[in-house]
């Protein structure tokens, strides 16, 4: 019996309209309006031939290709040891590494980009190769989970198989594993360079003026020269390079899968022998790529001078470090603007995601269209999504640039999806049968469903609460286009503070930075310990 056409579980449509239509009405209004407006700015033909003509919009895509496709070959390059370790062994710390890969991959881009000033020398620190250093700390969890999840799938007799045939350790994993990994590495390699591509933070504090990504030349061309045509037009080709991806990706996965029975998670054993050091070498080299540079953050925030003292984190408040120095930003007034911003931001994005859930599972096969549309801005560049919304709520009766909540709706936006991935899974794994049984009892249809859904949903939108702050006090792009002065946070700070000459505003742009790597990886520690904590009450739970 279908679930969604029992009596005994259906909702009144009133209350199916009512629950779906503020996620609904958020879409279309934030999302779906702006985006319109961006292809009706873009698509005019005097700004795509202005923009396609000129010589610098071919020198900016040529560089965010070439850059993005060298980021994704050297993460692929050295993310697979360090998956081949977490996914073939068991050892102490193994997921506390995974959870500090996580945590670093959630971080603000900001934060990586300051962290990499920090342990790179002043020639280095502005160059391709700090770019790719800090795209390859930002991207090296999706390797290790993305490729580690299939490589801990394979049947560990395919290569034992190559081995009695004479084929040495690096031949077997050419002609065995290598073949059966390249749908994974195809998706991490997708993913990877959709994230490079579209890299806007790190360009933004490491990049210099011929070095421009796609994301930086838009916000250049609508926030400083003032040509939005132009803006929107390369927001548009970035979105058709990315569609253009995504469609490779998914041909290329199909193309290279090969059908051998996978196993499930297959029981880890303990190195032994060489086995030990090519683990912990794997292991450590891949925590110190992407902790060093976190530790160096902490180290250069209290080096002014040349020697170490407090003093940038002491002047943290002072708005005149010395007599006529001024700072031009307000450090703990940045750090107040991103807690309020988070807060309302989860507020707002739990409130969405959770009636999304709701709706999306009582609608049931007509409820995909809706979950589908929520995943768009996840598709979308964070810097389209605040352009978008710039030129869209400029004007009355919509002029809402100076409101205090746009920067947190901006940020919701791109949170809702998260929400809604955590929780949508166990909102549709609950059993019928117990909302039918609470209404055998007597219950009316919605507090039957009241009594026997919400308790189930309490963790899981903890949980997206959880991302969808962590996400929020990182946010640069979109914020970049939405927040006034006076109201910037703590990625506007710290960006404006490494740009600005001196080692105390600098010590002070890394005392931030380590603030906000503090917050965001406590955040996403918590968040997976709770999500762990879970799965063992599950299992103890089974019979």
């Amino acid at each position: 019996m279908d679930r969604y056409r029992d009596p005994l579980n259906r909702l009144p449509r009133w209350f199916v309209a009512a629950v779906a239509a503020p996620p609904l009405g958020f879409l279309l209004l934030f999302y779906v309006w702006p985006f319109a407006t961006l292809a009706w700015r873009g698509l005019g033909v005097d700004a795509i031939v202005d923009t396609l003509d000129r010589a610098d919009t071919w020198k900016v895509l040529w560089f965010t290709t070439w850059q993005a496709s060298a980021s994704t070959l050297l993460t692929l390059t050295l993310g697979l040891a360090p998956a081949w370790a977490v996914s073939r062994f068991s050892f102490a710390g193994r997921r506390a590494f995974l959870s500090a890969l996580t945590a670093v991959f959630v971080l603000p881009t900001v934060v990586v980009g300051a962290a990499i000033v920090a342990v790179l020398p002043a020639s280095l620190d502005h160059s391709v190769w700090a770019i790719l250093g800090a795209h390859v700390v930002f991207n090296l969890a999706v390797v290790v989970r993305t490729v580690g999840a299939v490589w801990e799938q394979l049947p560990p007799e395919l290569e034992e198989a190559a081995a009695t045939l004479g084929a040495g350790p690096g031949r077997a994993f050419r002609s065995v594993t290598l073949p059966l990994l390249r749908p994974a590495l195809a998706a991490a390699g997708a993913i990877i360079f959709l994230f490079t591509f579209t890299s806007f933070g790190v360009i933004r504090v490491l990049g210099t003026a011929g070095r421009s990504t796609i994301e930086v030349e838009v916000w250049r061309r609508a926030t400083q020269l003032g040509d939005l045509g132009g803006a929107a037009v390369l927001a548009l080709l970035q979105l058709a390079v990315l569609a253009a991806l995504v469609t490779w990706s998914a041909r290329a996965q199909r193309r290279h899968t090969h059908t051998i029975g996978l196993q499930g998670a297959l029981p880890r054993r303990r190195p032994i022998g060489r086995q030990r050091w090519w683990v912990a070498s794997s292991v450590g080299g891949a925590l110190a790529v992407v902790m060093v540079p976190l530790l160096a953050l902490v180290e250069r925030s209290m080096r002014t001078d040349g020697s170490y003292s407090l003093a940038a984190w002491r002047s943290l408040g002072d708005d005149e470090i010395r007599p006529g120095l001024r700072l031009g930003v307000d450090p703990l007034g940045a750090l107040r603007n991103s807690a309020t911003t988070a807060l309302w931001a989860t507020l707002f994005a739990v409130v969405i995601g959770g009636l999304a859930v709701i709706a999306i599972t009582a609608l049931g096969r007509s409820g995909r269209l809706l979950d589908t549309g929520l995943m768009l801005p996840l598709g979308t560049s964070a810097v389209t999504i605040g352009f978008g919304m710039l030129i869209t709520f400029d004007a009355p009766p919509v002029d809402w640039r100076a409101s205090w909540w746009l920067v947190p709706v901006g940020h919701a936006l791109v949170a809702v999806p998260f929400v809604v991935r955590a929780a949508l899974g166990v909102g549709r794994s609950i059993d019928p049968d117990l909302r039918a049984a609470a209404a055998t009892l007597g219950a009316p249809p919605i507090r039957a469903w009241a009594t026997t859904t919400l308790p189930f949903l309490r963790r899981p939108l903890a949980t997206g609460a959880g991302l969808a702050a962590a996400i929020s006090l990182g946010e640069f792009g979109a914020t970049s286009f939405l927040s006034r002065s006076g109201s910037e946070t703590l990625p506007i700070a710290i960006e404006r503070l490494l740009g600005r000459t001196g080692r105390l505003f600098q010590a002070q742009a890394f005392a931030l930075s380590a603030i906000l790597a503090a917050a965001t990886m406590t955040i996403v520690m918590l968040v997976d310990a709770g999500a762990a904590f879970e799965r063992r009450e599950d299992h103890a739970r089974r019979p």
